[in-house]
């Protein structure tokens, strides 16, 4: 059983009683990115330092399923079944498109330039209901060769891009956060969270560990910039959101649960530092968390956006 830290009467009934974290795979040097694949129960995830992207399946535990693989970071599906990928390597959003039994088909370059210049390093990608790619993109991948390629900035910021398949234009749709990283949208799609990670690899006690909240405006402009929740211990790297609007984001010591008021509700204690999480499981019901070197689940009483 897990034992949650409850800090609103909400929450109270969030983990069944019989709940466990499970330990799914272990061996990364930092995971990244998950991602449910409906089609065989499966679940994709990162391990970026490593340039290998794994698989756990319910019949085969972990197992690499591509290696080189860019230096991919965060993960989603498009509405046709294809994976979208945020490459540190090749500075890009790729797409994957899969073949019989999920195999990887190859990538293929989404965007990778804005007004001629090279992108810095997508981190985080979702794609609104309309089609449209909403992607962070801060230095990471470029700040080393540690999870990339170092080089310098062509942009010269790091921005949040609205990409839009149908016309190919890609344009800036925010500049207000430092170091954008994990985003999502609300279940009405009328609010837009990202992670603002910029004290992650601060040594002052300088910079930023906090989500900020945006208006979407018209489905396609982000306005009303404000900041939903501080997050304490470590930074919110990536986060998702559940049907009734619940925010679930990585920390140093948990996953953190937040009201759609910015309230926090609760904590699930988690034994390494997490660095993702995606909803997933055949009710939507279970969340698995990426931390450091292992990929956990655990089944919740909510459901995340299908």
């Amino acid at each position: 059983m897990t034992k949650l830290e409850i800090y609103d009467h909400r929450a109270l009934a969030l983990v069944p009683a019989d709940a466990v974290l499970e330990v799914l795979a272990t061996g990364c040097t930092w995971s990244e990115g998950p991602v449910w694949m409906q089609e065989d129960g499966s679940v994709l995830w990162s391990d970026i330092p490593k340039n290998r992207m794994l698989r756990w399946h319910p019949d085969g535990g972990g197992r690499v399923w591509r290696q080189p693989a860019d230096f991919v970071n965060g993960h989603t599906r498009e509405p046709g079944g294809s994976l979208l990928h945020c490459s540190h390597g090749r500075r890009a959003v790729l797409r994957t498109r899969l073949g019989p039994d999920l195999a990887p088909l190859g990538n293929e370059i989404v965007v990778d330039r804005y007004e001629g210049k090279r992108l810095n390093s997508p981190n985080d990608v979702v794609v609104k209901s309309d089609g449209t790619i909403w992607f962070t993109d801060p230095p990471y991948g470029i700040l080393s060769n540690h999870e990339g390629y170092k080089a310098d900035s062509e942009l010269g910021d790091n921005f949040v891009f609205r990409f839009d398949p149908a016309s190919a234009i890609l344009e800036v749709v925010s500049d207000f956060v430092e170091e954008p990283n994990g985003l999502a949208f609300s279940p009405d799609e009328s609010v837009l969270y990202v992670s603002d990670t910029s004290a992650a690899l601060r040594t002052d006690g300088g910079g930023n560990h906090h989500i900020v909240a945006f208006d979407v405006a018209g489905g396609r402009r982000l306005q009303n910039p404000r900041v939903f929740a501080q997050v304490d211990p470590g930074v919110p790297d990536g986060l998702r959101v559940d049907m009734r609007g619940w925010v679930y984001t990585s920390s140093g010591d948990s996953v953190q649960v937040y009201g759609a008021d910015g309230r926090r509700l609760a904590k699930i204690p988690v034994p390494e530092k997490v660095g993702n999480v995606a909803f997933g499981g055949a009710g939507m019901n279970q969340l698995f968390i990426c931390a450091s070197t292992s990929l956990y689940r655990i089944t919740l009483n909510t459901k995340g956006i299908p």
